[in-house]
């Protein structure tokens, strides 16, 4: 769904690929390690010391990369559409290899890997077919693909990814709306079945970086992670 339909604050809104350019310099100071990497450390569907290889779909900045070497797991060679946020990946050297390009039409090996793993990006894109498909392609058989989004249900409270510059404007990123039944039925389209879901509602945790959603949002779902296997 279009997300201009629960629109509520009416950014001016950004490409990806130029919104997240724009963004890249300041990314790891606005993105909270509540709204995906507190997901993934809950999950209890994946060995990460048992998997030798992955492929960060839409690495970024290599946040979710660093994440996975801590976590135990091996190689991991990533993806992104952005070159601004390539080139901080870089700087960490947490990836065997990085390209640049789309993480539907990748340029990797097909089954090379024991994880596939995507983080705040399916909500990017217009479909979700194209991503599903090709963690299929590149995961092995009994492999893992692990997806952690930006939940529906926030988005439907009109709030798309953005930032602020530095005069202070805040500015959003392109957004579609997936629902979670969207997911279910491209997953197991794609030959996938669903292994675990998790949700990351609005708790201590969010309050303790943003009280004033308290009021508002307490115990409204913000993310969620799924594995598929």
């Amino acid at each position: 769904m279009k997300f201009e339909t629960f629109d509520t604050r009416h950014y001016p809104m950004l490409g990806v690929r130029e919104g997240y350019g724009e963004w890249a310099a300041r990314y790891e100071d606005t993105v909270l390690d509540v709204m995906d990497l507190r997901l993934l450390d809950r999950l209890r569907m994946v060995d990460w010391p048992a998997m030798a290889s992955a492929v960060d779909l839409g690495c970024g900045t290599g946040r979710t990369g660093a994440w996975l070497r801590a976590a135990g797991v091996g190689a991991v060679d990533g993806i992104d559409l952005t070159p601004e946020m390539l080139e901080r990946a870089r700087a960490r050297k947490v990836h065997r290899r990085l390209a640049l390009g789309d993480v539907a039409a990748t340029p990797f090996e097909s089954e090379a890997y024991d994880l596939a793993i995507t983080s705040l990006v399916d909500e990017h894109l217009p479909t979700l077919s194209g991503l599903y498909s090709e963690a299929r392609r590149l995961t092995r058989s009994g492999g893992r693909f692990v997806l952690v989004g930006y939940h529906p249900h926030f988005l439907m409270f009109g709030i798309p990814g953005h930032f602020d510059r530095a005069d202070g404007q805040s500015v959003g990123v392109e957004s579609h709306v997936h629902l979670t039944s969207d997911h279910i039925a491209v997953g197991l389209g794609a030959g996938f079945r669903l292994l675990e879901m998790i949700e990351g509602i609005v708790d201590e945790d969010w309050v303790a970086e943003k009280p004033k959603w308290a009021e508002r949002y307490w115990g409204h779902p913000v993310t969620f992670a799924m594995v598929w296997g």
